[in-house]
């Protein structure tokens, strides 16, 4: 049978299929890499810190390709990009402390779990909840970043943000300006719950980008992709100068991630935002229960409930990845017909 790096061809089909499926995730939400793949890995076995510097090093390598792509549809605001990584950065800094103080008394385990799994289902149930409910009041929204949001598009709280004129503004991809001060808030409030969770952050990021900033949605997806290529960089780096970063991995992930991306970032333009909303919430949903579920595997130390949180993260990906993929299908399909009755007529 056929090896890599002395993997089976079995495992490293497995890799490019999950691949595959991540980097649908990836190029569609701007999530779900490390998110997946690192409790995937300890759940097969891998030691801790080879999980998280392969999940890294993946990450990275997934977010050029999604973000390039993002890029060629013009939904990558690289100046807010920018002023979100310095927020961010500051942001982390401060979480880091106090996780290290929680840490020094003995509460972080528990204290972060619970924070990790009531953050992952409040996001899911927020977003959920907004999109079902723009969706009853809107048929569908434009997709075109670069005109401008109707009022009527813009979330409550962004628009609250976007009514604090501290100079200087600053002009964003969507027709609009917001103070630099209310961005960079937004961004160390993100960057201190990413800090504080241990965790990448884009599912924070994103929703932080559409409903406290106001981006449209294809344009927070690909700002947070830009960003995560810093931060993935940054992280695989540091874990590969460790030997962390097991290539056996990381090479058929991104095999299979190479095209996912691609068909995730172009799926962003053809599907409903109200739709991207619904399809990340039942993500982040399905993310908490998988987490929630490991951790009381822990607690009453049942490993076979590790294999059940594995399989409901591979059950996640492949159900919304598969609705991500049947959206997009049936946009081109309704594009097309509208396309040959206006030529008939």
């Amino acid at each position: 049978m056929m090896e890599l790096f002395g993997v089976s061809a079995m495992l490293l089909a497995t890799f490019a299929g999950f691949g595959l499926l991540i980097g649908i995730l990836f190029g569609f939400f701007g999530m779900g890499g490390s998110f997946l793949v690192t409790p995937a890995l300890l759940v097969m076995g891998y030691e801790a810190n080879v999980a998280v510097g392969s999940g890294l090093a993946f990450v990275f390598g997934t977010s050029v390709i999604a973000t390039l792509k993002h890029r060629d549809l013009g939904q990558v605001d690289y100046k807010l990009g920018v002023l979100m990584i310095a927020g961010t950065t500051a942001g982390i800094e401060v979480g880091k402390i106090g996780l290290e103080y929680l840490q020094h008394i003995g509460l972080a385990d528990t204290v972060v779990s619970v924070a990790y799994v009531g953050l992952l289902g409040g996001i899911g149930v927020f977003v959920t909840r907004e999109a079902l409910k723009d969706g009853g009041d809107d048929g569908g929204l434009d997709h075109d970043a670069d005109e401008d949001l109707d009022d009527a598009d813009i979330p409550d709280i962004a628009k609250k943000i976007q009514s604090y004129r501290v100079p200087p503004m600053m002009s964003l991809r969507g027709g609009f300006s917001v103070s630099l001060w209310m961005i960079l808030l937004v961004a160390f409030a993100t960057g201190l719950l990413s800090g504080f969770l241990g965790v990448g952050g884009g599912f924070i990021r994103m929703p932080a980008l559409f409903y406290l900033i106001g981006v449209p949605v294809p344009v927070a997806v690909g700002t947070d992709l830009f960003e995560i290529v810093f931060s993935g960089g940054i992280g695989s780096f540091l874990y590969a100068q460790s030997g962390a970063v097991d290539l056996s991995i990381v090479v058929p992930l991104l095999a299979g991630s190479a095209l996912g991306a691609r068909l995730g970032a172009a799926a962003t333009s053809l599907v409903e935002e109200d739709d991207i909303k619904v399809y990340f919430g039942v993500m982040l949903l399905l993310g908490a229960i998988a987490v929630a579920v490991r951790q009381i595997g822990g607690v009453l130390e049942m490993p076979v409930l590790d294999t059940v949180s594995l399989v409901i993260i591979l059950g996640a990906a492949l159900l919304v990845s598969g609705a991500v993929s049947y959206s997009a299908v049936r946009e081109l399909r309704a594009a097309a017909t509208d396309q040959s009755v206006a030529v008939d007529a």
